[in-house]
Parts: C-alpha cells; structure tokens; sequence
C-alpha cells in the first residue's frame, strides 16, 4: 500500500472521527479490502486502525472535558459510547484518571495527535526474497475462522494455540501421512471470508494427493498466482511477523508490489533449511 492510500485512509478517519465507522469504512474509502486494509495498516502503524480511531476519540474528549464546556454523559454520546460508564471506564484506562476528574484542575490527560505518513531515510539492511508463480494449488487442511480486529497479525495469540490445539487432537500427523515420503510439508494457509469483511479463515494442512478421507479436514483450492517468498529465520514463529513487518515497510515501497486478497501461506518443509522456521508465501501483484 503507498504511503499516499494510506495518508487518505487517516484523513478519511478524521474527517469522520464522531461518525459510527471503523477500519473496514477506512477500508472502502481507499478502495481496498478490509482484510488486506487492517494488515497493512496494523504492520504499517504499529496499531489497528480501530484503535487509532479510539484513541483519537478520547484524546479529544479529554481536551473537551478539560475546557468545560460539555458533560460527561453528552461526552460519551459524543464520542460514541453507550453509556457514561463504558465511556468513563474506556477514558481512565487510556488518560489514567476519569472524565469528572478531567473537568477539575490539575487532572494528567494524554494527547494522542493525528497520524501523518512520513517518507524517511532508512534501509540499508539486507532483505532476501524470490518472486515464484504457482497454478492453482489444492490443499487438505483442518481450518478455523478468526476476527481481523484481535487475531490477524502475528502478535495474536489465536493461531499458536490453534496449532498446538490440533498437535494436541492428532489431526495433523494423518494429513502428513496422506503424503508421500520426502514430501511431507505443511502449510499454514490464511484468507479472507468472501462473505464477511470482518473475518478470515486460517488452515494448517499439507498438499492434497488424492487420498483425503472425510472427516474432520477440508478442502482449500488456491487460484493461480505470483507470490514473493521470504526465508523466516529463527528459532520460533516470533520472525513471522518480523516477515510481514518488512513485507510492508521495505519490500512493497521499494519493489511496487502490493499484496492481493488471494490466501497467503506459510510453508513448513520437512527438510528444511537449518535456520529457517519456515518460508512466507505472499500472494502479490505490480502497482
């Protein structure tokens, strides 16, 4: 995404800070999807967009109470909470002291600005990648569906325990063992929901040969597509989401490539390189 999409997504924000919107509205402005958008902006930020939103809002409800000039209740209408109590509970956590304390003297309020997109002078690191094109691809695999907001980027939690929770079941070694010998790799594949703009799904699975049986495993088909490859170095799956971190802050402004909404996946070989946790498949485009 170009640093300009993305300014336009923040001034979208802004403009309609007191209005009932959230990352998939910031989304739509920018013409994007709101799975790819709350990717690029959480990597890209360091927040998601709904969070950027809510900050905003209390920032500027803390000024508002300090001048006086409005009540709680109508503050927390205002700002787009329920109640005063919500309200009062959301405001304390982020400022450290409540909107009746805001409106007195001497109350320690924070102030959260608006974003602005910087072009900075940096780089000088290596990032090795390969740009590898692959037909369509039929997987077998064991999938759960997940919110964008608390799960999709690495930092959740949500995919981890889903892995250890299908080791834990015995659902992954019977897919393995579909395979033939040599060629036992595992993907942890990860999309969007076609019919929702707020969900995706992920799956850990392994190539299908043929021989699926019914049970609890389903199937993922992948349309054709480019993809750019990344070596996840590391002892863990904290340097996947360094992976995705540089993705979008080196690779894509320097390359022109962006990601599509086609799945992206992680391939876990069986004989892997030493070093290599694992490789980052990202299904990519020009412009």
């Amino acid at each position: 995404m170009a640093t300009e999409f993305l300014q336009q997504a923040i001034n979208f924000m802004e403009a309609h800070i007191l209005e009932d919107i959230g990352y998939v509205d910031a989304a739509k402005a920018v013409g994007m999807s709101g799975y790819s958008f709350h990717r690029v902006f959480s990597f890209t930020v360091g927040m998601t967009a709904n969070e950027y939103i809510r900050s905003r809002r209390l920032s500027l409800a803390g000024q508002e109470l300090r001048e006086g000039g409005i009540s709680v209740l109508d503050a927390a209408l205002k700002y787009g909470y329920e109640s005063p109590e919500s309200f009062t509970k959301a405001f304390a956590k982020f400022h450290g002291s409540t909107p009746r304390q805001a409106k007195g003297k001497g109350a320690a309020l924070r102030l959260f600005d608006p974003l602005v997109i910087k072009i900075t002078i940096g780089g000088g690191s290596m990032l090795e990648y390969r740009i590898e094109h692959r037909e369509s691809m039929r997987f077998v695999v064991v999938k759960r569906a997940f919110d964008n907001e608390t799960l999709l980027d690495a930092r959740g939690r949500g995919i981890p325990e889903f892995w250890a929770e299908c080791t834990e079941k015995g659902l992954i070694e019977p897919m393995k063992d579909l395979c033939p010998a040599g060629g036992r790799d595992l993907y942890g594949i990860c999309g969007p929901m076609r019919a929702s703009e707020t969900g995706f799904f992920y799956g850990i699975g392994v190539l299908d040969s043929g021989s699926m049986d019914e049970g609890e495993y389903d199937l993922w088909e992948t349309e054709p597509a480019d993809y750019a490859v990344f070596k996840c170095k590391g002892p863990d799956g904290e340097c996947i989401g360094e992976a995705w971190d540089r993705f979008f802050k080196e690779f894509c402004p320097q390359t022109g490539y962006t990601q599509t909404d086609q799945p992206d996946f992680e391939l876990y070989y069986e004989q892997g390189e030493p070093g290599v946790f694992c490789e980052l498949w990202v299904p990519v485009r020009k412009g």
